[in-house]
């Protein structure tokens, strides 16, 4: 059942406007965005099973724990920390001026911008929703939100959770395809988060440039994994295991791809099999493994399985495929070329190359010579070797030793660089991209600047005296 409610286009720049008369006309202050944001968490908390069963119901079936961690727990930490921290984020900081302006004072402060548009992509359909959406509420805006149209039934759950504890002036949501979602990006919004593909982000990046809207693209690629040949293959696998399957490898941070010293590449392949039989079984009673998306992901993920075949790779299925039900089993593809579709885009799903290196440098080089990577995993207990993994290479977030937890870390600026997108947020990072950060000087009542007015030559000692 298809639960869409499709706004019509002509109801965007009303709706846009009706935000931004309210917010102007009362801009929130500290007490409201506070409770705001406490009751969005009493909210979210209460109808936490409503949330789970609706993104289970989109996805044809969802790990009912994997939801409740990422889409549950994930917001309430990020909102218990906005509430945390809020007050003092608030506060005018100080900046000093440097001699030759004394005695004037100087501060910025995080002044709110006005309407935030948020477009959320379906993998993680309440987390990449609510979490920009609380950001930007902490920073005092009003947000007008546009989910995904793949996952209905969590876009109605949105919708309802949010008239409930929002009245329709401060927060409103938009629904639809790529129609409405086209339109609202050209919205005369006061600021932009987009979280989806590269391909999308380009397009919701030409649609806010007319209006010059600023905008946080959070985007993806193919982000690499890099072990190291003193890592314990065991472990390594078990991490591996939980960033590449964690929502049926639906994650924009998951590791597209593992290198690992060519010694190692057996030895990972049979660790990564162990772990799957340990998690998963023979996926007769697949509970924990969370099917793909919609039955067009599902082609295309079976589409780079096929050209590695034709290619004649080594293809190694962890479990039997059900069309049906969209079950994607874990499936490695062993030493594929740069030729391989596999290898060309990001798999967004459970397909997982392995790639066997010679040596740290071939890995460091390999992954310098393709697109800056939204995420990056080095795994070594060497810190030399870490360190220089660090230094020789650029990402949007990195986990040394582990995958995908950064992203939970709220203190941590998530975003990507170059096609993985551009800004940040989360925490203190998302709270100053979605404000003005506005700079004041206060002059003193007397001040040799006075001094400073033709004919010069009557202050040429104090000229003297700063131009030195």
């Amino acid at each position: 059942m298809n639960t869409t409610v499709e706004t019509p286009i002509a109801d965007l720049a009303p709706t846009l406007q009706r935000l931004r008369s309210a917010w102007q006309a009362r801009k929130p202050g500290y007490a409201q965005r506070h409770d705001d944001l406490q009751r969005l968490r009493d909210a979210l908390k209460r109808r936490m099973d409503e949330m789970i069963a609706a993104i289970s119901a989109d996805f044809g079936h969802r790990s009912s724990h994997e939801s409740r961690i990422a889409d549950g727990m994930t917001v309430l930490n990020e909102i218990d920390h906005l509430r945390k921290h809020l007050r003092g984020w608030m506060k005018p900081r100080r900046v000093g001026v440097g001699w030759r302006f004394l005695p004037a004072r100087a501060e910025t402060r995080a002044e709110p911008v006005g309407v935030v548009g948020v477009i959320s992509p379906w993998n993680y359909p309440v987390n990449l929703a609510l979490i920009p959406l609380a950001t930007a509420i902490a920073a005092g805006n009003h947000v007008y939100l546009k989910p995904s149209e793949h996952t209905p039934r969590t876009s109605a759950f949105l919708r309802s959770l949010l008239a409930e504890v929002f009245p329709a002036d401060r927060v409103a949501v938009a629904e639809g395809g790529a129609d409405v979602a086209g339109a609202f990006a050209s919205l005369p919004l006061d600021h932009i988060v987009f979280t989806g593909s590269t391909a999308v982000g380009r397009k919701v990046m030409a649609a806010a440039a007319p209006n010059l809207t600023p905008v946080t693209l959070e985007l993806g690629g193919k982000s690499p994994a890099i072990v190291c040949d003193d890592y314990p293959i065991e472990q390594a696998a078990a991490r591996l295991a939980t960033g590449k399957w964690f929502n049926g490898g639906q994650t924009c941070i998951a590791p597209d791809y593992v290198l690992v010293p060519a010694n190692k590449r057996d030895a990972l392949v049979r660790a990564l099999r162990e772990q799957v039989q340990a998690r998963y079984g023979d996926f007769a009673n697949a509970d924990d493994y969370t099917r793909v998306i919609n039955d067009v992901q599902y082609a295309r993920l079976q589409g780079y399985v096929d050209d590695a075949r034709a290619r004649g790779l080594e293809v190694i299925a962890l479990g039997n495929a059900d069309p049906q039900q969209r079950l994607f089993p874990p499936t490695l593809v062993i030493d594929p070329g740069d030729d391989a579709k596999v290898m060309q885009e990001e798999i967004f799903g459970p397909v997982f190359p392995i790639r066997s290196v010679q040596s740290l440098d071939a890995a460091i080089d390999y992954v310098n010579a393709h697109d800056r990577p939204l995420a990056l995993y080095p795994f070594s207990h060497d810190k030399a070797a870490v360190e220089k993994i660090l230094r020789s290479t650029l990402a949007g977030g990195i986990s040394v030793n582990d995958t995908l937890f950064h992203f939970a870390v709220s203190g941590l600026p998530f975003g990507g660089i170059g096609p993985s997108g551009m800004g940040a947020y989360h925490g203190r990072a998302g709270f100053d991209a979605m404000s003005k950060q506005l700079p004041i000087l206060w002059q003193a009542r007397r001040t040799g600047a006075d001094l400073l007015k033709p004919p010069y030559k009557k202050a040429q000692w104090l000229i003297d005296l700063i131009v030195r």
